[in-house]
């Protein structure tokens, strides 16, 4: 069906922020004392979820705002060595350019994630994004109530088995990328309305949608 909103995930979606993670995230455990993240342990991790990866960690539940506003003060710092997946300006341009409306949402502050897209930022209408408890959805519900949209107009993109979950609470069409945080077998065994393999295929697929009467 057409959309009228595209609603997208940063990290691991449009920004290829993994390996940063990777170098970064030991002295992280360090410093607030949750479990290492051995190279073997990677792909163990790619293939659970949110909840199940926080557990393994062994991170305790009132240490997640901490870690996650250090962790984006640590980003800051390091913009530089995080780009954007090739591709990703030319896919923003081609849906902007078409009509769809673009939000971004992401546990990230926004102005690190206007700092990663640069002038890609400009075909954006609305940015959710910091740390929220009530998770995405709420940022989702509250990015379709700023643009006065219903959730059938919509539909989310991300690479988080998170990512799926908040969309489906909403009755949003999910999208998944094969090329994020989460292994795609994941991401396939949630079953998301689509699965993305490369990032042309997302302007490939929606202005094809977007065409359809």
């Amino acid at each position: 069906m057409p959309y009228s909103l595209v609603i997208f995930d940063l990290d691991g979606t449009l920004a290829d922020s993994f390996p940063w993670f990777l170098r970064n995230v030991n002295d992280v455990a360090d410093r607030f004392s949750f479990r290492r993240i051995a190279d073997e342990d990677v792909e163990e991790l790619r293939h659970a979820g949110s909840r199940e990866i926080i557990a393994r960690l062994e991170v305790p539940t009132w240490k997640i705002p901490f870690i996650t506003r250090h962790m984006r003060r640590l980003k800051s710092e390091h913009l530089a060595d995080i780009g954007l997946f090739p591709g990703t300006e030319t896919m923003l341009r081609a849906l902007a350019d078409d009509g769809l409306k673009l939000a971004l949402v992401s546990s990230d502050s926004e102005a690190n994630a206007r700092r990663l897209l640069g002038e890609a930022a400009a075909h954006f209408s609305w940015f959710d994004c910091g740390a929220s408890i009530f998770g995405k959805a709420a940022k989702f519900r509250r990015v379709l109530k700023r643009a006065g949209l219903t959730p059938s107009q919509a539909i989310a993109i991300g690479d988080e088995t998170r990512d799926i979950e908040a969309a489906r609470a909403l009755g949003i069409t999910c999208g998944a990328v094969s090329w994020g945080y989460a292994a795609s077998a994941k991401l396939r065994a949630l079953g998301p309305d689509l699965m993305f393999e490369r990032m042309e295929d997302i302007a490939d697929y929606l202005l094809v949608s977007d065409a359809i009467p």
